[in-house]
């Protein structure tokens, strides 16, 4: 291959003994697609990177060969982006031809910690269709519940639950939601119902640090501390179980709950529900979004959620 095939337009050839000037990789395939696609959606949605990733890295290029090489906004190529591109499309498929590791040894990876009941609620089952959609990715899930300071290590990406103000990270959040007393059906048979605030505040509550009562009390106009009687869980999913095999009623946010309501094992004590006071958020270390998959599972948590 001439050396031209991936070099500068309009460069003269470098000797063995000259400086090299071959743009990044990266640049040279984002170039590509998107010569070939002719739509920066299009291109980021290919190589599973955002649009303004798509846009930086033909800057990129092009201050780094000295040339234009789209003309127009639809992005038709100049006559030096069209030289360019054959030579571009040559070397990458020589790249392409030349025998590499398995591709199962060369996959993306992402360490994901997350808390135990919005993976299960929310998480899993959506997770396929991220796999299907970036077969390229692996992800390793790890428990975690830092509201309790349960921390997981090493994770590029961190799911908390809390109140958002997390000085040592970045973070956006990913969902709210209300909360509202539940029970299995027999035991509000049993035992309801509960149509003042007072027979609820005598009814056997299940208790979590998580979600605590006083958040409902207060809303009703009615201070509560939770007594040191009664079953305490610190993971919200433990105590929707419980409530489910009639252990007593649970204040639970409704979306977590999707999956015991849907099965009919929870049903609701009361019509009304309340804000939450805290919220799940996405956290990451800074410089953690320069790695397209994590971006990339970032931007699909998100949309996902909406």
């Amino acid at each position: 291959m001439a050396s031209a095939a991936i070099g500068p337009v309009g460069s003269a050839p470098v000797g063995m003994g000259g400086a090299r000037r071959i743009p990044p990789i990266q640049c040279l395939v984002t170039f590509e697609a998107l010569a070939r696609l002719r739509s920066v959606t299009l291109a980021a949605e290919e190589l599973c990177v955002t649009p303004s990733a798509v846009s930086h890295r033909v800057k990129q290029l092009e201050d780094a060969i000295g040339t234009k090489l789209f003309g127009r906004a639809d992005f038709s190529l100049t006559s030096d982006g069209s030289e360019y591109l054959a030579h571009v499309r040559e070397g990458l498929s020589i790249l392409e031809r030349f025998p590499g590791k398995d591709s199962s040894q060369t996959k993306r990876k992402i360490k994901l910690a997350v808390t135990p009941t919005f993976s299960r609620s929310i998480l899993m089952p959506r997770l396929r269709h991220f796999i299907d959609r970036y077969p390229e990715i692996d992800i390793t899930l790890q428990v975690s519940i830092p509201l309790l300071d349960v921390e997981a290590e090493d994770a590029d990406l961190t799911i908390r639950f809390g109140t958002g103000r997390y000085a040592d990270v970045e973070h956006v959040c990913l969902m709210t939601d209300e909360v509202t007393p539940l029970a299995s059906p027999d035991y509000l048979e049993q035992h309801g119902p509960f149509d003042s605030i007072e027979s609820l505040r005598m009814a056997k509550l299940l208790k979590s640090p998580l979600e605590p009562w006083r958040t409902w009390f207060l809303a009703h106009g009615m201070d509560h501390l939770d007594s040191q009687d009664g079953s305490t869980f610190n993971d919200i999913g433990l105590m929707c179980d419980a409530a489910a095999q009639g252990l007593g009623i649970g204040l639970v946010r409704l979306k977590l709950a999707v999956p015991w309501m849907e099965r009919g094992s929870l049903v609701r004590v009361s019509p009304r529900s309340v804000p939450s006071p805290h919220a799940h958020y996405l956290c990451w270390r800074t410089g953690t979004m320069d790695r397209w998959e994590c971006a990339a599972f970032a931007e699909w948590l998100k949309s996902s959620l909406v």
